[in-house]
């Protein structure tokens, strides 16, 4: 089973917490996982992927024209991503700087694929997603880890019926 984090990330602390995501979905075992900047996402990785944890950068309180123009890409491959698993992610510059709409916009995008989306487990923040302001923090990594473990399990239960 295969998992894609995927990301836009300008000035590199959006790929930090992918990074962390990408360790969390890797301690489950049976899980392969991508690790990829959005532009270089290729159709085979996209309709590959049984999960897909998207993040970006709070741009006007939405998602990166990046990160958008990649899941407009895909969608002739709407049906084949139906009841997969998404979630998001999101960095800002400052506290109030749009994470959860920029999430939230993520996840619609996720909707409209049929996709089964996923908030953060309540051991990190039980929320939209992971997000930061600013530099990640060694609990925002944390929280990261715990996100890709939990889009993995959940992976691996839905598609091989494992815990």
């Amino acid at each position: 089973m295969q998992i894609l984090v995927c990301y836009y990330s300008k000035t590199g602390k959006t790929k930090k917490l992918a990074l962390a995501i990408e360790d969390g979905a890797n301690s489950v075992e049976g899980i392969t996982v991508l690790c990829k900047d959005v532009n270089s996402v290729t159709s085979d990785d996209f309709v590959n992927s049984s999960g897909l944890i998207v993040g970006s950068p709070v741009y006007f309180g939405s998602m990166a024209s990046d990160v958008k123009k990649m899941l407009d890409k895909f969608v002739g491959f709407r049906k084949m991503m139906e009841n997969k698993i998404g979630a998001a992610f999101a960095t800002s510059g400052d506290m109030s700087g749009g994470k959860e709409t920029t999430m939230l916009s993520i996840i619609q995008a996720f909707l409209i694929y049929g996709m089964i989306v996923v908030g953060d487990p309540l051991s990190a923040t039980g929320h939209y997603g992971v997000s930061c302001v600013g530099e990640p923090s060694q609990k925002d990594l944390e929280n990261g880890f715990k996100l890709g473990k939990r889009v993995a399990e959940l992976v691996k239960r839905l598609f091989l019926g494992k815990d």
